[in-house]
């Protein structure tokens, strides 16, 4: 058996991941443990906006596209940095800053 990285989740990206519909909440966390065994989410993208390193799972849904924006390669710990209902065909600077100022948090550790 695979040793699974264990998830740390930022700020308030539990709670706003526990908020997702269920199917959207469901994929994220099927998602989250593909790379807890070291694979790769089934769709996702860089946001090198972020950090180095930083990825986005993009899950779809009936109400919408929902985000979940991590790193996996600081330590032996996944972070999660932001989770969120993405309501626009781009990423808001908002949600950008956010997990920006959570990765240099981690990152200066």
């Amino acid at each position: 058996m695979n040793a699974r990285k264990p998830v740390i989740f930022l700020g308030d990206s539990r709670e706003r991941l526990r908020n997702f519909p269920d199917d959207a909440r469901r994929d994220a966390g099927f998602e989250l443990e593909r790379v807890q065994k070291g694979n790769d989410p089934i769709d996702w993208k860089p946001i090198p906006a972020v950090g180095k390193g930083v990825r986005e799972i993009r899950v779809s849904d009936r109400p919408g596209e929902f985000r979940v924006i991590y790193v996996a390669n600081i330590g032996a710990m996944i972070y999660v940095l932001h989770a969120f209902h993405k309501k626009t065909q781009k990423t808001s600077q908002r949600d950008i800053a956010l997990a920006a100022a959570r990765f240099r948090e981690i990152a200066k550790e």
